[in-house]
């Protein structure tokens, strides 16, 4: 009953009931994800991932089911889609007239112009994150610049792990907001 009242809750955006729910559920499902994927990286951001899609769609759970079996579903789907993403990324078609072309290739070091468009997306990227508050500036440059697991930044930053799950999840999906605004 005591879940019910708190997924209750969150449907109605109340941050505390977030907060437990993924304190709550967060090591079956990590846990779930890292038996799948045995990469502790790919399961905590499988684990992030799905812990924000069940939170925006938190109004289409259906009490019928038990909270953690939608949960487990969901990062069954997000893995799914990792594995495409990974697959399609990793096979390339490419016609005969084209791999004969990748061999007469001179250098295949990135060009000048490569270098400056790359510069620039990071460039504009920063200042993307920039617009972000102090604190969501901070777990992002720790996580993805410095590349600090989660047990890190928590350490680092002197906060509990659930805050520091939940500040990564908020900045991201703020960054995301941003970009899509512009």
């Amino acid at each position: 009953m005591e879940i019910i009242t708190y997924i209750e809750k969150a449907k109605k955006g109340d941050q505390i009931a977030f907060t437990y729910l993924l304190d709550h559920y967060w090591n079956e499902v990590y846990g779930f994800m890292l038996k799948r994927t045995e990469n502790e990286t790919d399961a905590e951001d499988i684990a992030i991932e799905t812990f924000s899609k069940a939170f925006d769609k938190i109004t289409m759970y259906n009490p019928e089911f038990q909270f953690n079996t939608w949960l487990i579903a969901i990062a069954k789907n997000v893995h799914i889609d990792l594995l495409r993403k990974k697959k399609s990324s990793l096979f390339v078609e490419i016609t005969d007239e084209e791999d004969h072309q990748a061999y007469n290739v001179a250098d295949s070091s990135p060009s000048a112009e490569d270098e400056l468009i790359t510069e620039q997306n990071l460039s504009q990227l920063l200042q993307f994150i920039k617009e972000l508050k102090p604190h969501y500036q901070e777990v992002i440059q720790l996580r993805y610049f410095q590349e600090m697991s989660y047990q890190e930044i928590s350490e680092q930053l002197n906060e509990p792990l659930s805050n520091v799950k939940i500040k990564l999840l908020r900045a991201k999906k703020l960054l995301a907001e941003i970009i899509k605004g512009q």
